[in-house]
């Protein structure tokens, strides 16, 4: 059973974690209802995505 042979530093395993935290989720401004929406989706809101309405949103 293969055990390291020396402690790994607090500097080496911080680098290996640096990919593991939580990203934000990027956020932009719907043309049509001005709605925080996500980037290349279509707007839960209004159902619109490039000017154009896609979905006919009910509600």
């Amino acid at each position: 059973m293969p055990v390291p042979k020396k402690r790994t530093s607090r500097s080496r395993r911080g680098n290996r974690r640096s990919h593991d935290s939580l990203k934000i989720p990027a956020f932009s401004e719907c043309q049509q209802c001005h709605e925080m929406t996500r980037p290349h989706q279509i707007c839960p809101h209004c159902g619109y995505y490039k000017g154009k309405e896609r979905v006919e949103v009910t509600g």
